[in-house]
């Protein structure tokens, strides 16, 4: 699932304008709030999942709100098919702005392009995930460093003038906070998929180290975009652009475009593949505990379905999507996922004597 957070939540640039870069000097606030939050629910899981000895999601779930984790899995479906609108209208804006084509022949394609990957199975998308993930942190590191070495006064000019002019009002701390707290909301998603990985921990504290360790790479890239999108602030033709860091890239060699549109293009392609692939393991998982496994068309027609979903959810476009479907989700994700975990942390919090 860091596919989900990557495409889902920094990709294009516009998360992170709504969820920080629009306050501009004081956006800052917002990428603590979200180190804070994903580390704070990073341990919190890890010491769950230790606790109850579940190291799968459905276990954790039903040990946090028993029959409730029904709901969770409501959400992640509505979750998988917002963020495969959001990819897919992403998807046609780039190629709209880089190729000149219709945007809804880059929604079609992304849609054709996961589902095709679903019904390859899971070595294909385990191969071509590596791959994708690789070169887009290769990629970021390119174009922030492109931005940073060209535009590094204007970025001092936001922060020693303070500047959050884009919006009317300037931001007070509780909205800094909570708009953190949200972005952290809508990606947790994240975590259930991981659980697998908290078999190793053996203590509080090696808990305590590896989710501050998460928090940092979850936060780093959200750091680097919003710096990156200061260099422009408060130009409203970047910030209201539905792909800010195609905006930001057009001044440079256009070589920088190609790869901006292919390397995220594809990683749109990733986010969407791993969301349905997610969801179509999870009933696979009920189907073959049943004894009833999947055939490869009810995949593909569980595919299909989500997809065309997405499809017709694109047509909002990435701006409204972004900005009010992820902040709805952020609220559900909080409730079925975040809340049950605070609300239990004192059951699992206190360590046992034979840690350190």
């Amino acid at each position: 699932m860091q596919s989900v957070l990557i495409g889902g939540g920094y990709a294009t640039g516009r998360e992170i304008v709504e969820y920080g870069g629009k306050f501009g000097a004081a956006g800052w606030v917002c990428g603590l709030a979200i180190f804070f939050g994903f580390s704070l629910i990073a341990f919190l899981s890890m010491e769950a999942s230790r606790h109850w000895q579940a190291y799968d999601y459905k276990s954790l779930l039903k040990k946090l709100i028993g029959p409730g984790w029904i709901a969770y899995e409501i959400v992640y479906l509505l979750l998988a098919v917002l963020i495969i609108a959001v990819m897919a209208s992403a998807a046609g804006e780039i190629l709209y702005q880089t190729l000149g084509f219709q945007k809804w022949i880059g929604v079609v394609l992304i849609t054709v392009v996961v589902g095709f990957l679903n019904y390859k199975g899971e070595e294909t998308i385990a191969r071509l995930e590596t791959v994708g993930s690789v070169a887009l942190f290769i990629a970021y590191f390119i174009f922030t460093y492109t931005v940073f070495s060209n535009k590094s006064d204007e970025i001092l000019n936001v922060f020693s003038n303070w500047n959050t002019s884009y919006l009317t009002n300037t931001p007070a701390l509780p909205l800094l906070l909570w708009t953190g707290i949200l972005y952290v909301g809508y990606n947790l998603a994240v975590y259930p998929a991981s659980f697998f990985t908290f078999r190793n921990l053996t203590s509080q504290k090696e808990s305590f180290i590896a989710a501050v360790v998460s928090g940092l790479l979850m936060t780093i890239p959200w750091f680097l975009t919003y710096i990156a999108i200061m260099a422009y602030y408060p130009d409203k033709q970047v910030l209201d652009s539905a792909v800010p860091w195609l905006k930001m890239l057009e001044e440079f060699n256009p070589v920088l475009i190609a790869i901006f549109g292919i390397v995220v293009g594809w990683t749109l392609i990733e986010t969407a593949t791993g969301m349905i692939h997610a969801f179509i393991s999870r009933i696979e998982t009920e189907a073959q505990q049943k004894g009833n496994p999947l055939k490869k068309i009810t995949k593909a027609w569980i595919s299909l379905v989500a997809l065309l979903a997405a499809l017709l959810l694109a047509q909002v476009g990435i701006i409204d999507l972004v900005a009010k479907g992820y902040t709805f989700m952020a609220y559900a994700m909080i409730a079925v996922y975040a809340v049950p975990l605070l609300l239990f942390a004192g059951k699992f919090l206190k360590p046992k004597r034979s840690e350190n």
